[in-house]
């Protein structure tokens, strides 16, 4: 079995499937840190190297990579990955199950208020302006992670409810 995280950033997809991952007994994969291992370099250099469209190009190679050579999988993907390319059809035929993990935007501005230093694209954003930044890519990206075969809503519910009811979809 396959299981693909999609949503924004620091709406827990990390969290949620490393501990879907050991509670199964699956492996797991957190999207960005692959692609980082397999070019040796930062999704920030590759970025800053090569540019967006060879990082998203790549970013689809790995993702159906991934989702080839792993049979018991928990995956975690990047926030954009699945606004980009045709990679949500990817994750839609390659996964037994996508999970859009959806969190309000008041709940997302407080947990990247607290990250902001590790999140590149919000680094030098003001909090104040967070709600409206968040809400537009939000707007842009929803449509997307919506695609996903489940979707939860996590907003106030703590790392094991939300894993216990992904487990929920799942059986």
């Amino acid at each position: 079995m396959r299981v693909v995280l999609v949503g924004y950033m620091a709406s827990g997809k990390s969290s949620v499937g490393k501990l879907l991952a050991r509670e199964l007994g699956f492996h797991f994969l957190d999207l960005d840190e692959y692609i980082e291992q397999q070019q040796k370099k930062s999704i920030k250099t590759i970025f800053s190297e090569k540019g967006e469209i060879f990082f998203r190009k790549l970013e689809h190679e790995m993702l159906s990579e991934v989702l080839d050579k792993y049979q018991d999988l928990v995956l975690s993907t990047g926030g954009g990955t699945p606004c980009y390319g045709n990679n949500m059809e990817t994750i839609l035929q390659k996964s037994d199950h996508s999970i859009y993990l959806q969190l309000s935007i008041p709940a997302l501005v407080e947990r990247i208020k607290g990250e902001k230093e590790n999140r590149p694209l919000v680094k030098n954003i003001k909090n104040e302006d967070l709600p409206e930044f968040i809400g537009k890519h939000l707007f842009e990206r929803s449509q997307y992670y919506a695609e996903a075969k489940h979707v939860l809503e996590c907003d106030g519910k703590d790392l094991e409810t939300v894993v216990s009811e992904v487990k929920q979809f799942l059986f």
